[in-house]
């Protein structure tokens, strides 16, 4: 397996900050329910709304949790991304 030089090898138990978008409108009281992240509505008149969240989940198994949450409340996944350790201290 070949890795990007400066890009930092993910592990199952490491902490990483994730960016995951989704179709449709969910609102913040969800965030406990979705291991505390940061919920933020894009609302659209005229086509699919999205929501972002963001945040800091434990291991791998914390992240399988939120996508297992967001199937049951059935929230079609558009994207999931780490935010790098850089931006993340920077703060969104």
């Amino acid at each position: 397996m070949s890795g990007n030089k400066g890009t930092k090898r993910i592990f199952l138990d490491s902490q990483v900050t994730y960016r995951i978008k989704i179709q449709g409108c969910l609102e913040e009281i969800w965030s406990d329910r979705l291991a505390g992240m940061k919920i933020t509505m894009n609302i659209q008149v005229y086509q699919d709304s999205v929501t972002t969240l963001v945040g800091r989940v434990k291991d791998q198994s914390e992240l399988i949790g939120v996508l297992n949450s967001l199937y049951e409340l059935r929230m079609p996944l558009l994207s999931l991304e780490i935010i790098p350790e850089k931006e993340d201290r920077g703060g969104e």
